[in-house]
């Protein structure tokens, strides 16, 4: 007796997978059984009181709806009659403008069309109900706009075509409609077809009109479904676009370049974060994904760009959370002959105009941390915004006296914030340098208190490689950082120009990395050589896009406001076998 063909050789014509002869003659066997069941109940005789002609296929299960529904569209491919993806339709109007058009009161009376107008729609069917054999309505989206479709056989160029073409259609469809604009007798405008085509079938059953989409692990992983079938997430994603637009005008209206610098590097410099490697074949080297773009950027002040800025995506391998992704959206700027007190108050004007331009005017924003039923925390961008000074804010809230500022690099100020983190149980795994113990404290202690936009200054040298010594507190730099619900949403200092300070703080950066920090900055001898040509007086500043739009549309989570957030891939037999990695984000 021959051997049976190993696992993996044979293919599944449907979903594609390698499987074993036996596993494919299985399944074979049970689609030909349930192909029966379903054409069965397809070709059962109308009830009196008839469903549309799709109402049975409701109770089969995803896997006999996709295989029932996609033998119908392979066998219209074959006849082309009609063709299921035809080339072109032509669209003379948006369902927004149709809306804005013909909504208006006393145009079109109840119950009737306009026969001298013939406009062509397009978009995704949402909804079918009938009434009787001749007479269908469709819920027809597009643009973020619905309208209803009237579908009435006595309005058909010709009834016959109509009607089959009406028996093709099911719930996600993409389709074309050629019509007069119209009301139906209870006053809802509508379109009332002359001719509908089929532009793109459905081949999987939507979800439930009612129910909607709620699994959100599959909101996240099929972002295409999600924006089918919620407004809500189309608007976070429309919000966001306004925010980068106003963000970009903002900045090229005080004078700003727009720039692009390398997503690669040999050094990973610029923020203090743990990066991604990568592999140049041709080069046989190693390189970084770009944690900020920072260096680049004081590059281009040093050579005559006064005002530069970069939105782009920055890569930090760290852990994901409700506020973190390992990919993000960054806009940094570098402004020469301006410091931090500068960039406070831009900082003050641009959010507070900004919000006022998403919000009509008003400065309030409310956010529900916890998720709608949560408890609800009202953030007022009104200018001027509170401050707290790091030090002294820390000492108040701990009752301790801290070291002096230019001895908080010492081992004796280690051992005090070591005890000092004891006696509060404030939590900090190793390396427990003197950067990420204050690091630490600052997080427990003053970062609560930033509910509305707050700024935290007068942070230690310690902890800002890149930033300028204060020029009146000896050991602290010209720094700040914003915070809102509190989570930090930008950073900005007075630049570090003084290049023999810098390679000293790099250096220092260095034997952090020795000790363990994964984190900390090496060397970087090409910024160094820019600064030895002259970086003017400049101050530069970060916000963290992703973070920011999560508080001006209430998301609780960072997957809310990214279209294709870092999701672990699913495991199946393709994707665990060890030969290929497994399809990040996607089903």
């Amino acid at each position: 007796m021959a051997s049976e063909s190993p696992a993996g050789t044979h293919k599944d014509p449907v979903t594609g997978e390698m499987i074993s002869k036996t596993e494919l003659k299985r399944r074979e066997k049970q689609r030909e059984k349930d192909m029966k069941k379903a054409e069965k109940a397809a070709s059962a005789p109308p009830q009196v009181a008839s469903k549309p002609a799709a109402a049975n296929e409701d109770d089969l299960n995803p896997n006999q709806y996709f295989e029932l529904r996609a033998r119908t569209i392979q066998k219209l491919k074959e006849t082309q009659s009609p063709n299921p993806y035809p080339h072109k339709f032509n669209v003379t109007q948006s369902i927004t403008s149709f809306v804005e058009q013909y909504s208006k009161e006393g145009l079109i009376p109840a119950g009737q069309k306009l026969d001298n107008v013939i406009v062509s729609l397009s978009g995704r069917v949402h909804n079918i109900r009938s009434s009787g054999n001749k007479l269908k309505f469709y819920d027809l989206h597009g643009e973020g706009t619905q309208v209803q479709i009237l579908a009435n056989v006595r309005d058909a160029e010709d009834s016959d075509e109509f009607m089959s073409t009406q028996a093709l259609f099911r719930r996600g469809d993409i389709v074309g409609v050629i019509g007069h604009p119209s009301r139906s007798q209870k006053g809802e405008l509508s379109i009332s077809p002359s001719s509908m085509v089929l532009l793109a079938p459905n081949l999987h059953q939507l979800p439930s009109a009612h129910f909607g989409l709620k699994d959100q692990e599959t909101r996240y992983r099929k972002r295409y479904l999600d924006l089918i079938m919620s407004p809500s997430t189309r608007n976070i994603f429309i919000t966001r676009a306004r925010v980068i637009n106003y963000l970009r005008r903002y900045l090229d209206n005080l004078g700003f370049l727009e720039v692009e610098t390398p997503m690669t590097s040999m050094v990973a410099g610029g923020a203090t974060a743990r990066p991604f490697v990568t592999h140049h074949n041709d080069l046989d080297l190693d390189l970084y994904l770009r944690v900020a773009p920072e260096l680049y950027l004081k590059q281009l002040t040093v050579g005559g760009l006064d005002r530069v800025y970069e939105i782009g995506r920055v890569f930090r391998n760290e852990g994901i959370d409700l506020t973190h992704n390992p990919e993000f959206t960054l806009c940094e700027f570098y402004m020469a002959y301006a410091d931090m007190y500068d960039l406070m108050e831009l900082t003050e004007n641009l959010l507070e105009g900004m919000v006022k331009y998403l919000n009509g005017g008003s400065t309030i924003v409310k956010y529900h941390p916890e998720g709608k039923d949560g408890k609800e925390l009202v953030l007022d961008f009104k200018t001027p915004w509170k401050r707290y000074d790091m030090i002294e804010t820390l000492e108040e809230k701990t009752g301790a006296k801290f070291p002096p500022g230019d001895t908080l690099h010492t081992a004796e100020t280690n051992k005090f914030l070591r005890d000092l983190c004891v006696k509060h149980n404030v939590d900090c795994s190793e390396p427990r340098t003197n950067a990420r113990l204050l690091d630490k404290l600052v997080g427990d202690f003053i970062e609560p208190l930033c509910i509305s936009p707050a700024f935290i200054t007068g942070h230690p040298q310690v902890m800002s490689p890149l930033a300028k010594n204060h020029r009146s507190r000896p050991g602290l730099c010209e720094r700040f950082e914003g915070f809102m619900c509190g989570k930090e949403f930008c950073n900005a200092y007075t630049e570090l120009n003084d290049p023999f300070e810098q390679r000293l703080r790099f250096e220092e950066q260095s034997r952090q990395k020795e000790q363990g920090d994964d984190e900390a900055q090496g060397v970087d001898e090409v910024f160094v050589d820019a600064l030895e040509h002259g970086l003017p007086p400049t101050a530069g500043w970060g916000m963290g896009i992703d973070r920011l739009i999560m508080f001006l549309t209430d998301s609780p989570n960072i997957k809310e406001v990214l279209l294709f957030p870092a999701m672990k891939p699913i495991e199946t037999a393709a994707n665990t076998s060890g030969k290929e990695p497994g399809p990040a984000g996607q089903l």
